[in-house]
C-alpha cells in the first residue's frame, strides 16, 4: 500500500488518489526474468486506481561510445586546465578546482560560479540534469527553488536525499551536463554540453553509482546520444558508461505540465525496481 510519505509527495506532484486506492500501490519489482529484456510499452494516462504498471518490461540499451551529439555536433575534448587523461586521474578535491577554474567554453564568460554538484560522494544513486539556472548559478548547487523541492518531494517518496552524510544506500549525488548556467537561461549548445561531459564522466567514475537517474531533455539527448523525445525513451533502461539509466521528466517540466507527473511517479518505480534487482552495492 501507499505509504503515508507517498501519499504526501503524489499530492505535492498534484496527483490525485481516491481514498479506495491507497492499497497495493507500492512499486512492484519486476520478476528478474523480465529485467533487461522485452520491448518499451506506451504507458498508461493518468488512472491511478491501479498501481504503477509493473508489466513494462525494461529494455537495456547502451548509448553509442563515439557517436554525434544532438544536431550533427562532433564531441570536443580537453576542458580548459588538463586534457581529458588528466581528468581521468582527478580524485574529487582536484576535480573541483578544475571545474572552478574551467575556461573551455564560452559560458565562463558569463557565470557567477561553476555548479560542481552536490550529495553523497558514494551515493547508490546519480542524479543528472541539464543546466544550471539563476538560482543555481547564484548559489552554486543544483535543483534548488521550486524544482529542488519537487525533486527532494519525489526522492523522499522513495526513501532518498541529497544529504552526504548517512547511508549512501539512501543518498543521492545530483549533477548537471553542464557546470555553468547559459545566459538568459537558453538552451545548452552542443559544443558546451561536449566540452563539460568529461567532468560529468569523472564524477559518474567516482561515485561508481548503481544506477543513473537523468531528467530533462538536454540531459537525455546528449547522454544518450539520441534526438528521441523523451516519451520515447522511457520505459525502458538504458546505460551510460555501463550504469543503467533511467530517463524522466525534469521536475521544472513537470511544475509547467501536471499531466506528466504520474509519467515521473512510474519512472521512479521502475528507477527503485532497476536498482533493487542490481544486488548488493560495488
Amino acid at each position: 500500500m501507499w505509504s503515508e510519505r507517498q501519499i504526501a509527495m503524489l499530492r505535492e506532484m498534484g496527483i490525485r488518489l481516491w481514498p479506495d486506492t491507497h492499497q497495493d500501490k507500492t512499486c512492484s519489482p519486476l520478476p528478474p526474468s523480465e529485467r533487461g529484456e522485452g520491448k518499451a510499452e506506451a504507458l498508461p494516462g493518468l488512472d491511478l486506481s491501479s498501481p504503477p504498471p509493473a508489466s513494462v518490461r525494461a529494455e537495456l540499451v547502451e548509448a553509442p561510445a563515439h557517436p554525434e551529439l544532438v544536431e550533427g555536433a562532433e564531441l570536443v575534448e580537453a576542458p580548459a586546465r588538463g586534457t581529458r587523461g588528466d581528468i581521468s586521474r582527478m580524485d574529487w578535491g582536484a576535480l573541483r578546482e578544475a571545474v572552478a577554474a574551467c575556461t573551455a567554453c564560452k559560458l565562463c564568460e558569463s557565470r557567477r560560479q561553476t555548479v560542481f554538484g552536490v550529495g553523497n560522494p558514494h551515493a547508490h544513486w546519480m542524479i543528472v540534469g541539464e543546466a544550471p539556472g539563476e538560482q543555481e548559478d547564484i548559489q552554486g548547487e543544483p535543483f534548488v527553488g521550486k524544482s529542488g523541492q519537487l525533486l527532494d518531494s519525489m526522492l523522499r517518496a522513495i526513501g532518498l536525499g541529497r544529504q552526504a552524510s548517512t547511508d549512501p544506500a539512501r543518498q543521492v549525488f545530483i549533477a548537471n551536463t553542464l557546470k555553468c548556467r547559459p545566459p538568459g537561461n537558453r538552451n545548452p549548445e552542443p559544443e558546451e554540453l561536449a566540452r563539460c561531459e568529461p567532468f560529468l564522466i569523472r564524477q559518474i567514475e567516482l561515485v561508481q553509482p548503481k544506477i543513473i537517474l537523468a531528467m530533462g531533455r538536454f540531459a537525455v539527448q546528449s547522454l544518450l546520444r539520441s534526438n528521441e523525445p523523451i516519451g520515447k525513451l522511457r520505459g525502458r533502461v538504458h546505460r551510460y558508461h555501463g550504469v543503467p539509466l533511467i530517463v524522466t521528466y525534469h521536475p521544472a517540466y513537470l511544475l509547467r505540465n501536471l499531466e506528466d507527473k504520474a509519467r515521473a511517479w512510474d519512472d521512479l518505480c521502475l528507477a527503485l525496481e532497476t536498482a533493487e534487482g542490481l544486488g548488493p552495492p560495488r
